[in-house]
């Protein structure tokens, strides 16, 4: 599994490449020097990859085991997206995942074959994980990917066990190791003891994997592994980004067909063009990403500006839930006012009618209760 950063666009790409004769090196100086194409794009890759030995050749570097033989699966995926090109009238398509499956036979040490699954992707961004997990996955519910084995007794089937290669664009957080290999080990948790026998049932439903960390392998190549890997170092660019730039005594003489067929790739008309489309379409990716991030502001702002908007609002209807209980509890002053005042007029009106009944003067009633004559009369 192969993830990429985003290429570098440069719009002045050139091919001025002489071809002497069809074993003549591509050179850039009278040094050992030689131009290959640039194994980051999709195009380059694939051609690199058709080639089955060289696809065995650095598989076996990577995983550390002998290839004897490598079939490609039928299926090649790619997600491919579509977008509008200006005033074009046609699509300009990209493929933002390209993946490859291998079936590969295995020797080991002791002579003994071993079938398994190899699979290969590159993408673009490292943000398709999801899409990662969901191919794994698809490889282990696979009918297909299993081998018969005869024995006298009888005729089965196994699974084949998966490997994965991962080659990192981007650097992981803790570490800066530039090959890191997640190998399974059996423990007996108990005893504590590492176990070194197989077991189908483990091996069907687990896997190993190699993570390749691009970004490091400029550093000092101190083995073979780094020295083949390096023909993905992106600091030997041209000024032409669609070519790398590399010493061919870098590589030794087994690795040495790799670049080699990195070197065809330069004058390959149909990988030039899919170099130069991948090219466009990055530049077309890239815009609509600077766009969308430009939008993503612009909401995050108005986002920003409905919370103050939201928050002011909050605030104003507090504030007049506070008045509304304000004037509730003053009408209910008011209400009291009211009652106590009925009563104490009610009292007024029963003293003054006793002291009437009593025979006391009008006049003087009136100053006591501060009723009115005609008030007094009407008791």
């Amino acid at each position: 599994m192969i993830i990429f950063p985003s290429a570098i666009i440069n719009k002045k790409t050139l091919f001025n490449i002489v071809i002497l004769c069809e074993n003549t090196y591509l050179c850039c100086t009278k040094t050992s020097t030689m131009l290959i194409a640039n194994p980051i794009y999709d195009a380059v890759f694939k051609y690199l990859m058709e080639d089955s030995k060289i696809a065995r050749l650095l598989i076996s570097g990577i995983i550390g085991e002998n290839v004897i033989l490598l079939d490609p699966k039928p299926q090649e995926y790619t997600i491919e997206r579509k977008r509008k090109t200006g005033s074009e009238s046609t699509d300009l398509s990209y493929t933002t995942v390209y993946k490859l499956d291998y079936t590969a036979t295995i020797q080991t040490p002791d002579g003994t074959k071993k079938r398994v699954v190899i699979e290969v992707q590159k993408a673009r961004l490292h943000t398709e994980i999801m899409r990662f997990r969901e191919y794994l996955g698809g490889q282990y519910a696979n009918p297909e990917n299993v081998y018969e084995v005869r024995e006298p007794e009888a005729t089965y089937k196994k699974a084949m066990p998966i490997i994965s290669i991962y080659f990192l664009g981007q650097r992981l957080n803790s570490t800066k190791a530039p090959v890191l290999k997640v190998a399974r080990q059996y423990v007996d948790v108990i005893n504590n003891i590492v176990l070194t026998e197989k077991e189908e049932f483990i091996e069907s439903l687990t896997h190993d994997a190699f993570v390749i960390q691009i970004p490091y392998l400029k550093t000092r190549r101190k083995n073979e592994l780094l020295r083949l890997l390096s023909v993905f170092d992106q600091n030997n660019i041209t000024k032409d980004i669609h070519i790398l730039n590399v010493k061919e005594e870098s590589f030794p003489e087994k690795f040495r067909p790799i670049i080699r067929r990195l070197q065809k790739a330069i004058v390959a008309p149909e990988v030039r063009y899919r170099m130069n489309q991948q090219d466009r379409a990055e530049m077309v990716l890239l815009d609509q990403e600077l766009k969308i991030e430009h939008l993503e502001k612009k909401v995050d702002v108005l986002e920003d500006s409905v919370i103050n908007i939201e928050k002011t609002i909050e605030q104003k209807e507090k504030t007049i839930e506070q008045k509304e209980k304000t004037i509730e509890q003053k009408e209910k002053t008011i209400e009291q006012k009211d009652r106590l005042l009925a009563k104490s007029k009610k009292n007024l009106f029963e003293t003054a009618k006793l002291l009437k009944s009593f025979g006391q003067n009008i006049t003087e009633i009136c100053k006591t209760t501060g009723l009115t004559r005609k008030q007094i009369e009407e008791l």
